[in-house]
C-alpha cells in the first residue's frame, strides 16, 4: 500500500467526513474550497489517490467512490517525514522555510539504525543518478549526516543548489559522483560543498 502525503490524507478524510454526513460524495469544486486550492490541483491529489487504490470515480458528477471507508490514520507509530523544497545555505536544513509538506511512513520500511538521527525528504531533479535506480521525480529519504563515508549517496549543498550524488575524496578535491555515464563527475575545493545528509530509502508514488 502506498503512503499518502499529509494534504493527501486530509483530502480523503474531508470526502470520507463529506460522503458521511451528507448521504454524498463532494464535487472536485467542493473539495478545492475546502481546502483553498485551483480545482486542476484538486483534481490532481484526486488523481494520486486512485492512483493508489484510495478512491474510484468516473466522469460523472459526484461520482468518488471510497474503496476504503475506513481509511488509514497517522498514527503516533509512523513517522513524519518533512519533506524540502529549495535549501539555502543560510538557513538549517530543516527550517521551516525549507519545508513544503510532509509524508507518513512506516519505520518498518527503512533501514535499521537510524536511530537518534533526524530524517528529511527530497524530490530529485534530473538523470544523473538513474544507474544507481534514483529517478527524476523520485522522492529519496535521507538521514541528516555530515561525515559520510566513501561512496555513499549524499545529499550535497553547492551555493543554494542541492544535488543527489555519489561521494568520494579524490586528490584533496571532494568528488560529486553520478550515476550516469552521460554525466561527469563534479569536483570541489572542500569547504565548498556542505554534506547535508546520507540517502538511506527511495520512496517512488507514480
Amino acid at each position: 500500500m502506498k503512503g499518502l502525503t499529509d494534504r493527501q490524507q486530509a483530502i480523503l478524510d474531508f470526502i470520507e467526513e463529506f460522503s458521511r454526513t451528507e448521504n454524498m460524495a463532494p464535487t472536485v469544486y467542493e473539495i478545492a474550497s475546502k481546502f483553498e486550492i485551483k480545482p486542476a490541483t484538486a483534481f490532481a491529489h484526486l488523481r494520486a489517490l486512485q492512483r493508489k487504490g484510495y478512491v474510484d470515480r468516473s466522469s460523472k458528477a459526484r461520482s468518488l467512490t471510497l474503496l476504503r471507508p475506513s481509511s488509514p490514520k497517522h498514527v503516533s507509530l509512523n513517522l513524519s517525514i518533512p519533506i524540502l523544497g529549495r535549501i539555502s545555505a543560510g538557513l538549517p536544513l530543516l527550517a521551516e522555510e525549507n519545508i513544503e509538506e510532509s509524508i507518513q511512513l512506516d519505520p518498518r520500511v527503512l533501514p535499521k539504525g537510524i536511530g537518534g538521527h533526524r530524517l528529511f525528504g527530497l524530490r530529485v531533479n534530473g538523470q544523473s543518478m538513474k544507474d544507481a535506480g534514483i529517478l527524476h521525480g523520485d522522492l529519496i529519504v535521507a538521514k541528516e549526516m555530515h561525515s559520510p563515508q566513501i561512496g555513499d549517496a549524499v545529499v550535497a549543498l553547492v551555493g543554494d543548489e542541492a544535488t543527489v550524488k555519489h561521494f568520494y575524496i579524490n586528490d584533496e578535491k571532494l568528488e560529486l559522483r553520478p550515476a550516469n555515464k552521460d554525466f561527469k563527475s563534479q569536483f570541489y575545493a572542500l569547504d565548498e560543498v556542505q554534506i547535508q545528509g546520507i540517502v538511506i530509502a527511495l520512496y517512488r508514488t507514480y
